[in-house]
C-alpha cells in the first residue's frame, strides 16, 4: 500500500471527510482492521485566508508547496489537497512535488466521465466559483460544460 499525503487544515473541518473516507475505502477493499497509510500536514488556515483575503495567491502556493515537500519528506508517495478553493495554486504545488499530485478537477472529471454525465453544477466558494482554475480545468480536460446554481 502506497503512502498518502494529505495537504489540509483550510479548515480542518474540510480535511476530515478525506481522512475518513480514503480510510473507509481502504477497509472496504482489504476488510479487517486495514486502514490507510496516510501523513497529515494541517496548515494553520489563519495564514492561509490572509493570504487570499490580500489576494497574495503566490505566498499561499509557497507555503502549501512547502508543506507538501514536508509530506514528500515524512514518506508520501503522492499528495492529496483537501480543499476546492486553494488548487487556485495547484501548479505551485505540484511544481514542488516529487511524487504525483492529484488534482481535484480531475479525479472529479474522471468521476463525472464513468457516470456519463455531460452536464454537471458547481458548489463552491467565491474563488471557485467566480475563477476558472476549477471549472477551466474540467472544461479543458474533460469536455464538460457546467451550470452555475
Amino acid at each position: 500500500m502506497k503512502t498518502i499525503g494529505l495537504l489540509g487544515g483550510m479548515s480542518w473541518e474540510s480535511t476530515i471527510p478525506y481522512y475518513r473516507l480514503i480510510n473507509e475505502g481502504v477497509k472496504a477493499r482489504l476488510g479487517g482492521l486495514h486502514s490507510a497509510s496516510l501523513v497529515l500536514h494541517s496548515v494553520d488556515f489563519h495564514d492561509i485566508e490572509a493570504c487570499q483575503s490580500a489576494g497574495d495567491w503566490d505566498r499561499a502556493g509557497e507555503i502549501l508547496a512547502e508543506a507538501a515537500v514536508g509530506l514528500q519528506q515524512a514518506g508520501a508517495e503522492g499528495i492529496v489537497l483537501c480543499t476546492n478553493t486553494m488548487h487556485k495554486v495547484a501548479d505551485a504545488i505540484a511544481a514542488r512535488c516529487q511524487v504525483p499530485f492529484l488534482h481535484i478537477a480531475d479525479a472529479t472529471g474522471r468521476a463525472i466521465a464513468a457516470k456519463g454525465q455531460r452536464r454537471v453544477a458547481l458548489l463552491g466558494t467565491r474563488y471557485t466559483m467566480e475563477q476558472t482554475f476549477y471549472r477551466g480545468r474540467l472544461q479543458e480536460q474533460f469536455c464538460h460544460r457546467d451550470a452555475d446554481p
